[in-house]
């Protein structure tokens, strides 16, 4: 008798604490529900202050000593030019001499490509230039034809433009991102008659860097345009509040 009177006991208690636990839960999800999700966006438009150039030359020969001998000769005429263009010497920097063995190729009686015989030494070495001159090296990089007409097998690539004080352009971002969503929330709040409660989460997204007036696309892990001097970056900002 005494036994069953307690088993019923510990099942009334088991009963109530249950209707305690599911209260809380529906209370919980109701109050989770109440939620207002908005994400606010910053943009800021700016020109880079850094670019950075190269190309690169190279020289064949039979004779590996008389190729690397030309190369060197060639290396001296592109310094001096450089030079009188009024870049720096420290800003110059040379990359380390490619070798490469080249071969008359052709092909067989069944149309395969056969190795022939050795046509002589092909090198290579790169120069680049960074500077906080834009201008100046742009204005290099379009020139540069001078150097091919003394004489030199000269190829020269398309500068890349870069920002330094990126971080500060970030940080601006965040704060319009942020007061953006925030004015998007008190917005959707009045016209729902609630009031706007405490912020609950945020999600900061990519920065995306891309050609004002440009169609590209916006990347998973952040856009980062290099080709064009004058850039716009944006980054958005997620904000879940509670109404009340």
């Amino acid at each position: 008798m005494n036994r069953n009177i307690i088993v019923m006991a510990i099942a009334a208690i088991g009963f109530v604490l249950g209707l305690g636990l599911l209260g809380n839960a529906i209370k919980n999800r109701n109050k989770s529900e109440n939620t207002i999700s908005v994400t606010g966006l910053g943009t800021k438009q700016f020109t880079s202050d850094l670019i950075t150039w190269s190309g690169s030359f190279s020289k064949n020969n039979f004779d590996l000593k008389l190729a690397y001998d030309g190369l060197l000769a060639d290396k001296k005429v592109i310094n001096d030019y450089l030079i009188s263009k009024g870049i720096k010497q420290n800003e110059i920097i040379y990359s380390s001499v490619d070798i490469q063995k080249q071969f008359r190729n052709y092909n067989d009686a069944n149309g395969n490509s056969v190795q022939g015989e050795f046509s002589g030494y092909n090198l290579t070495q790169t120069v680049s230039i960074e500077s906080k001159e834009v201008a100046k090296i742009e204005s290099l990089s379009r020139n540069i034809t001078e150097i091919i007409n003394r004489g030199i097998e000269f190829t020269s690539s398309s500068p890349s433009y870069f920002y330094t004080k990126l971080t500060a352009v970030k940080q601006e971002m965040i704060a319009t991102a942020t007061k953006d969503a925030r004015e998007r929330a008190e917005k959707i709040a009045e016209n729902s008659e609630s009031g706007l409660g405490s912020l609950k989460k945020a999600t900061m997204g990519v920065i995306q860097i891309t050609a004002p007036n440009s169609n590209e696309d916006y990347s998973y892990g952040g856009a980062f345009n290099t080709t064009s001097k004058e850039k716009v970056a944006s980054i958005t900002i997620k904000l879940e509040y509670e109404v009340n």
